[in-house]
């Protein structure tokens, strides 16, 4: 699967709510922290972030238009690691999520991260992209990793023990051979 396959769109927090509460919720995405939420807590918590000047929610979408994974940015600065690290000009925090399926894709995922990354660097004022993933999710380390994540240190979130982890844009073109 390739990471040109996907487009972006901004994430409706109503339209889009119901979609994913379905994917939010499903054992398998219990790192997103949001297993007991009603279909009312995601409509929520999307709205704060449409009204968030710091962070901000987009869908991937499949060569369909369909969407295929969600992807969330942030300013660390002024949200999720204030006062856990030193921000640099230039760095953007991201959370992303595959949706859990009964017929998975081979490379589905690594695509996405791709995708997501190269969007980030799209814009030419990001210099790194910084994530904080549970230490506990192997799975999301060796992803991180492949697109060229380095970690630097764990440190204690409020709600978990996080790797805290920076991927420059020379990294991650230079690890995955994705052309600027």
């Amino acid at each position: 699967m390739s990471p040109t396959a996907f487009t972006f769109r901004p994430l409706d927090p109503l339209t889009d709510a119901e979609l994913l509460h379905s994917w939010v919720t499903h054992p398998k995405a219990a790192f997103w922290m949001m297993q007991d939420a009603k279909l009312e807590d995601i409509e929520r918590a999307y709205m704060e972030i449409a009204a968030d000047e710091h962070h901000h929610a987009l869908l991937g979408l499949d060569g369909d238009g369909e969407p295929a994974f969600l992807m969330e940015y942030y300013d660390p600065a002024h949200r999720e690691l204030v006062g856990l690290y030193e921000p640099q000009p230039g760095d953007i925090g991201m959370h992303f999520l595959t949706p859990a399926t009964d017929t998975p894709v081979h490379g589905f995922t690594r695509a996405v991260i791709t995708a997501v990354m190269a969007r980030l660097f799209e814009d030419p004022a990001v210099r790194r992209v910084v994530v904080e993933p549970d230490v506990s999710n192997t799975a999301v380390h060796a992803l991180n990793e492949a697109v060229g994540f380095m970690p630097e240190r764990e440190i204690q979130k409020p709600e978990k023990k996080a790797l805290l982890s920076f991927c420059t844009r020379e990294q991650f073109f230079v690890t995955t051979g994705v052309s600027a």
